[in-house]
C-alpha cells in the first residue's frame, strides 16, 4: 500500500461518473505510469474534487489500495499552463487519449511524463500545434518500443538516399522495399533526410511526418477510436486532424 508521504505528480487523462456520487479517474503519473483511481464523493455538488480533477492541471495525489483500482485520498493542485484556445485544447485531448488508450497500466515512463509536461506547456502558447504533436508522438512511440530513424532503411541498414523512394512499416520503421508490413510507399528520400535534421516547417516534411505518425498511432491503437480526431475534423477539416 502506498503511504501518504510519497506524494505523486499526476495529470488527469479522463474521468467518468462512478456509482452515485464518485468519479473513476484515469491518471498519468510520474512513477506509477497510467493508473485508475476512485475519487469518492467527487461527483457531488459540495465536493471540491470535481473542480480539481481537470485535464492538464498539474496535481500531486495520494491513494490507498493494493489492486488495480485504487482509492484517491488526497489531491493538491499546482500551478501550470492552461489550454485556452480551442485548437490547443483539442490537441491536448488528443495526447490524453493516446496515453489513456495505448499506454499499459502500471508501466512508468518518466521521460514520456516529462515530454507530456513539455507538450502541454508548448500547446498553451503555440499557434502552430503540428510540430508539438509530431514531437510528442515520436516520444510516445519510442517509449513503447517503436522508435525509428528517418534516415536509415532498416531492411538494408543503409542510409537513405536523397533521390530514393522508401516505405514505412510500423514494426520496422523506414524500409527500402515493399514487404507485408508496409503501410506507406513512395516516401521521398530527400524529405526523410530533412525530417532527420528536424525539419517540421516545410509543407512536404509536415505531410510525410503526419502520414507516418498517423499510421504508427493507428497501429498502436489497434482499432480503438480517438474522439479527439472528430473534434479536429469539426474544427478545421482534415488539414488539422492529428
Amino acid at each position: 500500500m502506498k503511504g501518504p508521504e510519497l506524494q505523486e505528480p499526476a495529470y488527469v487523462l479522463h474521468r467518468r461518473p462512478w456509482r452515485e456520487t464518485s468519479l473513476m479517474v484515469d491518471l498519468f503519473t510520474l512513477n506509477q505510469g497510467r493508473m485508475t483511481v476512485i475519487a469518492k464523493g467527487a461527483n457531488s455538488v459540495r465536493s471540491p474534487l470535481k473542480a480539481q480533477l481537470q485535464p492538464f492541471q498539474p496535481l500531486v495525489v495520494d491513494w490507498t489500495g493494493r489492486g488495480e483500482l485504487k482509492t484517491l485520498t488526497q489531491v493538491d493542485v499546482r500551478s501550470g499552463p492552461t489550454l485556452t484556445r480551442t485548437l490547443s485544447l483539442y490537441s491536448g485531448l488528443y495526447l490524453n487519449e493516446l496515453l489513456q488508450r495505448v499506454l499499459p497500466a502500471a508501466d512508468p515512463h518518466p521521460t514520456l511524463f516529462a515530454a507530456y509536461i513539455d507538450a502541454i506547456g508548448q500547446l498553451s502558447s503555440a499557434t502552430d500545434v503540428e510540430p508539438v504533436l509530431r514531437q510528442f508522438e515520436r516520444t510516445f512511440a519510442s517509449a513503447l518500443g517503436y522508435d525509428f530513424a528517418w534516415d536509415v532503411a532498416t531492411d538494408t541498414s543503409q542510409s537513405v538516399e536523397p533521390g530514393g523512394q522508401y516505405c514505412y512499416d510500423p514494426e520496422q520503421g523506414i524500409v527500402s522495399g515493399v514487404s507485408p508490413g508496409v503501410r506507406l510507399q513512395k516516401l521521398p528520400g530527400d524529405v526523410l533526410l530533412a525530417l532527420a535534421r528536424g525539419d517540421l516547417e516545410s509543407e512536404s516534411c509536415r505531410r510525410v511526418a503526419k502520414r507516418v505518425m498517423r499510421v504508427l498511432t493507428d497501429y498502436l491503437l489497434q482499432g480503438r477510436p480517438l474522439n479527439s480526431r472528430s473534434l479536429f475534423t469539426h474544427l478545421r477539416g482534415e488539414s488539422h486532424e492529428s
